[in-house]
C-alpha cells in the first residue's frame, strides 16, 4: 500500500523512467540505450514530453503577464513572457522568449493511385489502389513527400489544408535509396497563399520534433510531438539501403509518410517516413534527415534527375581483434578495417585488393570497428562519409597493404546486386517460348511469389545469391524459369517453377536479353535448357517455337516477350 501511494503521488512528476522501466521483462526501449557519451543526457532524458509542453509552459504563461504593469513601474527590464501555450495553434513552439508556428499551411495531403506490376504474371499489372500521406511545399515551387507514396503511380493529386480542391501534381524525381520524392504543381492557383518550409540543422539528442501529416484517424492535420532518441545509419526499408537517420519517439503512423518533422524553432529537421512495430517496442519512429534530404535536392538541381547514393563497391570485416591487427602488420597505433570482397564491377576492383586494411576515407581515420568521429562524443559508420558524396566524385583512400601505407584516389559510383533490391519503377522482363516464362529475379520479384516472408519462403540458393552474390558484368542478371504455362509441347515439366537457367544449348546465359536473343536466332535442331540442381529441358525447335502463339492466345498474353527485349 506505501508503494502505491508513493507512485501515486510522484506521478505527475516524472511519470516516464517509471513507466519506462515497468513496460516489460525484456530489455528497455532504444532511447535508454542512445549512442551519447555525456551522463547529462541521462538526465535530459528523464523530462517527459508532457512535462516540458503541458505543466510547464502554462504556469509561466499565466502567471507572468500579471506582473507586467507592476514591473513597468518600477523600470524593471525583464523581457515580456510569452502568450499562454493553450491560446496557439497545436505544433507551435518556443524560441527564446516568443512562439515559432512552424508552416503548417505548407503541409498537403497527397493522394496517389497505384498501379504495380504483377511480377509473377509480368506481361499485366495488378488492379490499381488507392492510397494517402503527407507531403510539404519547398521553394522553387516543389513539394517533398515519400518515395513509396507515389511508387507505381498513375496519378497525383495534392491538396492544401482547409481546401476543397485537388490539384494534379506531376513527379519531378523519386529516389527509391532514400525515400524521396519530389513533385509539382502547374496550376499558379496551389501556390497562392504557401510559404515554403525551411530546412534546419540535424538536430541533438533530445531535441524536441514535432511531426504533422495526415496520417489514418481522420481527414485534418495532425500533430505529434516527441524528441530525438538515436541518431545513426540505419536501414531504410524501401530502399534496402543504409543512410543517416534519426529515431525519434513520437508517434508516426500510416499516412504520416512524407510529413515535415519541425523543430522548436520552426524549421525542418527531417521527413517522417517508417516506424518500427513489433511487441517489445513503442513509439519508435524514424525520420529521414536535413543531410540526406539537401542531398537529394541537390542531386536533382546538379543532374537534372536523380542519380543515386554513391558506395565503396567493397564488403569489409572489423579489426577488433589484436591478434587478427598483428598477423595483418598493423602497428599499434594503426586502425582499420580489412576488405574481405570488392565488387567486381566497381571501379574500385581496379586499385583495391582483398585483405588490403582500409585507414582512412577522404583524410577521416577508420577505427577497427569501422565508425568515424560524428560529433561531440558520438561515432558512426564510416559509410556516413561516403553517402555525403555525389555519383562521380573523387576521393581519397588510404590503406594497408604488406605493412606500406598506399594512398588511390576513387571515383565512386553506385552499384547494384546481382538480385536488384527495385526496379525503378519500370516494369518487369520476360520471355515466352513453348509455355517456359523466363524472367530476371529481382526482390520485388521474391516479394510477389513467396510474400512479405519471403526471407524465409523463397528457395535457398535464390536466398543466397541475394545476400552473397556479386555481379562479374554491369548487365549480369539472375534468369529463371517462372513458370511453365501448361501445354501438350511441355508435358514433363510442370514442376519446374522458380529454377535458374543455367546455359542454352551449351552456352552460358549472361542475362534474359541474350537468353531471349539465342533462342530466337537457334537454328539447332533442340532448343536446351541446362538448369540448376543438374535438371535440363530439352524441346524440339520447330514445334516449339509454332507452339508458342497458341500458348499466347491461350493465355491472353500479348507478346512473347517484355518491350524491354524487343529493342
Amino acid at each position: 500500500m506505501g508503494d502505491n501511494k508513493r507512485k501515486r503521488g510522484r506521478k505527475p512528476k516524472t511519470p516516464t523512467p517509471e513507466t519506462l522501466a515497468t513496460t516489460s521483462a525484456s530489455p528497455p526501449p532504444p532511447p535508454t540505450t542512445t549512442s551519447a557519451a555525456d551522463d547529462e543526457d541521462d538526465v535530459v532524458f528523464s523530462v517527459s514530453n508532457v512535462e516540458i509542453i503541458d505543466p510547464k509552459s502554462p504556469r509561466r504563461g499565466r502567471g507572468r503577464p500579471k506582473k507586467l504593469p507592476k514591473l513597468s513601474e518600477n523600470g524593471a527590464h525583464d523581457p515580456p513572457a510569452a502568450p499562454d501555450p493553450t491560446d496557439s495553434d497545436p505544433g507551435t513552439a518556443w524560441e527564446g522568449g516568443a512562439r515559432v508556428v512552424p508552416s503548417m499551411d505548407a503541409v498537403v495531403k497527397v493522394f496517389c493511385t497505384h498501379t504495380e506490376p504483377n511480377f509473377s504474371l509480368p506481361w499485366q499489372r495488378k488492379r490499381q489502389f488507392s492510397s494517402s500521406s503527407s507531403g510539404f511545399v519547398i521553394g522553387g515551387r516543389r513539394v517533398l513527400t515519400n518515395a513509396h507514396s507515389v511508387e507505381h503511380y498513375t496519378q497525383v493529386k495534392l491538396k492544401k489544408r482547409g481546401s476543397d480542391t485537388k490539384y494534379l501534381a506531376t513527379v519531378l524525381a523519386i529516389g527509391t535509396e532514400c525515400d524521396i520524392a519530389m513533385l509539382t504543381v502547374d496550376d499558379d492557383e496551389f501556390w497562392e497563399g504557401v510559404s515554403p518550409v525551411e530546412f534546419g540543422e540535424l538536430p541533438a539528442l533530445q531535441d524536441a520534433v514535432t511531426v504533422v501529416g495526415y496520417p489514418i484517424g481522420g481527414d485534418t492535420i495532425s500533430v505529434t510531438s516527441g524528441v530525438v532518441s538515436r541518431i545513426e545509419i540505419l536501414s531504410y526499408v524501401h530502399g534496402s539501403t543504409e543512410l543517416l537517420g534519426l529515431q525519434i519517439d513520437a508517434a508516426i503512423n500510416s499516412g504520416n509518410s512524407g510529413g515535415p518533422a519541425f523543430n522548436d524553432k520552426g524549421t525542418c529537421v527531417g521527413i517522417a517516413f517508417q516506424s518500427l512495430k513489433h511487441e517489445d517496442a513503442e513509439n519508435i519512429g524514424y525520420v529521414i534527415p536535413t543531410p540526406v534530404i539537401m542531398h537529394f535536392i541537390k542531386d536533382y538541381e546538379k543532374n537534372g534527375a536523380y542519380t543515386g547514393f554513391p558506395i565503396l563497391g567493397i564488403e569489409w570485416q572489423k579489426m577488433e581483434n589484436p591478434d587478427l591487427r598483428t598477423s595483418m602488420g598493423m602497428k599499434p597505433d594503426q586502425k582499420g578495417v580489412r576488405i574481405r570482397r570488392i565488387d567486381p564491377t566497381a571501379l574500385e576492383s581496379q586499385v583495391l585488393k582483398p585483405s588490403d586494411i582500409l585507414l582512412s576515407f577522404d583524410g577521416v581515420n577508420i577505427a577497427n570497428d569501422g565508425t568515424v568521429p560524428f560529433r561531440h562524443g558520438e561515432r558512426i559508420g564510416f559509410s556516413y562519409l561516403i553517402s555525403q558524396k555525389y555519383t562521380g566524385d573523387n576521393s581519397k583512400v588510404k590503406v594497408l597493404r604488406n605493412s606500406e601505407i598506399l594512398s588511390f584516389d576513387i571515383k565512386l559510383a553506385s552499384h547494384k546486386r546481382l538480385i536488384p533490391s527495385h526496379i525503378k519503377g519500370r516494369p518487369p522482363s520476360y520471355y515466352i517460348v513453348a509455355g517456359f516464362v523466363f524472367t530476371a529475379v529481382s526482390v520485388p520479384y521474391l516479394r510477389s511469389e513467396y510474400g512479405k516472408d519471403y526471407e524465409f519462403e523463397a528457395p535457398v540458393k535464390l536466398l543466397d545469391k541475394m545476400l552473397h552474390s556479386l555481379r562479374q558484368s554491369p548487365d549480369e542478371q539472375l534468369v529463371v524459369v517462372s513458370q511453365v504455362l501448361v501445354a501438350d509441347i511441355n508435358i514433363g515439366y510442370e514442376d519446374i517453377v522458380n529454377t535458374q537457367v543455367l546455359a542454352f544449348n551449351g552456352k552460358p546465359v549472361k542475362n534474359l536479353k541474350s537468353l531471349a536473343s539465342m533462342v530466337e536466332n537457334c537454328d539447332d535442331e533442340f532448343l536446351k535448357f541446362d538448369l540448376e540442381y543438374q535438371q535440363v529441358a530439352v524441346l524440339q525447335t520447330k514445334t516449339a517455337k509454332a507452339a508458342t502463339l497458341d500458348i499466347l492466345a491461350t493465355h491472353c498474353i500479348p507478346s512473347a516477350m517484355s518491350d524491354d527485349l524487343k529493342t
